[in-house]
């Protein structure tokens, strides 16, 4: 089994090394015999951040097929979130990859460990069906008040706009001055009573 092998650490102060992770993986993986094809270390990076060198390596080489499983230390020094590991785990299901967490003794290549994923799956679908509900509860509850609903739109100057295109002012200039797109701008003049259409530019 081609194995890569993830560690991190958020900084580098207070004595904090990747080395440790890294023993307890290579020992991991010796005593199951799997070959490691790769090691993927991001050293003072927040698991926070969206991009990080070395597992976004690890991401790409996954899809090269370059390994047939990847072992972690713990969950959070690999995903940001459930939600960012969730999306990981069926990556990786989807490539034929196996994922190992040594802390929270996770091994996809073993039934409790695509059992886990399962419940993690659920869990995750039915917090966006909360988050979901809850929302269009708050939207129902706001209509009922008599809340409008949406972006409030801007007065726009018609007449203003057609004095600045009567003195020669180009859309452009006109929708930075008044703060409006062109195609407001535009709309807004081509509204005014016998008023005649002008080419946008």
């Amino acid at each position: 089994m081609r194995t890569a092998i993830y560690a991190r650490v958020s900084t580098t102060n207070n004595g904090q090394s990747p080395e440790m992770q890294l023993r307890e993986l290579k020992e991991y993986c010796e005593r199951r015999g799997w070959k490691i094809a790769g090691e993927y270390v991001d050293t003072g990076i927040s698991g926070a951040r969206e991009k990080r060198p070395e597992l976004d390596r690890l991401m790409a080489d996954a899809h090269r097929r370059r390994f047939d499983a990847v072992v972690v230390w713990k969950f959070d020094r690999f995903a940001r979130s459930v939600s960012h590991l969730l999306r990981a785990l069926e990556t990786f299901k989807a490539l034929g990859i196996e994922f190992v967490s040594l802390s929270e003794q996770v091994d996809t290549s073993t039934p409790t460990g695509r059992m886990i994923f399962t419940v993690l799956g659920a869990v995750a679908e039915l917090e966006r069906s909360l988050i979901a509900e809850r929302v269009r509860a708050g939207l129902r509850n706001a209509r009922a008040k008599g809340k409008k609903l949406g972006r409030p739109r801007k007065a726009v100057d018609r007449a203003r706009i057609a004095s600045l295109r009567r003195s020669g002012a180009s859309w452009a200039e006109i929708s930075a001055q008044l703060g409006i797109g062109r195609g407001t701008a535009y709309r807004a003049l081509q509204s005014l009573p016998k008023n005649r259409p002008q080419k946008a530019c």
